[in-house]
């Protein structure tokens, strides 16, 4: 069905540019509208870790830049504009699940920021796949 919605993950990282430009061109042979979803969150430990942050520092805004840079470079000028930007306070994994619902396609890209190289999949990916309210696409990197 045309006319519908493809949620993309992003987080900047090298696979989720790969993800966000196969949910672009998924959109172009669809006519599905691409809406593109990053989220932030505190640690847990955030004020022992962090105990120097000033208090001028926005997470949230960060999140709208990486998301904005992130459309930039992956996607042609007219395939970013066109693209609606969705910064979520979160759980990734979670964020991408209430975002996808009533969604035709949700799109990851294999792992994004985090320490566990040796994975096949990132735990987003992992969680999203089990738990989405729609078809998801896990786009592989080399």
């Amino acid at each position: 069905m045309a006319g519908g919605r493809i949620v993309v993950g992003v987080d900047g990282s090298g696979p989720s540019l790969e993800a966000l430009k196969w949910a672009a061109g998924q959109a172009a042979l669809t006519g599905d509208a691409l809406h593109a979803v990053i989220s932030w969150e505190y640690p847990a430990s955030w004020a022992t870790l962090m105990p120097g942050v000033p208090p001028e520092f926005d997470p949230e805004r960060l999140a709208g830049q990486i998301l904005d840079q992130s459309l930039t470079e992956a996607l042609t000028p007219e395939q970013a504009a066109a693209a609606t930007r969705t910064v979520v306070s979160g759980n990734p994994a979670q964020a991408l699940i209430d975002q996808a619902r009533g969604a035709e396609l949700l799109v990851v890209g294999d792992r994004g920021y985090s320490g566990f190289k040796a994975a096949v999949l990132g735990s987003v990916s992992t969680n999203v796949t089990q738990h989405a309210p729609c078809p998801v696409v896990v786009v592989r990197t080399a």
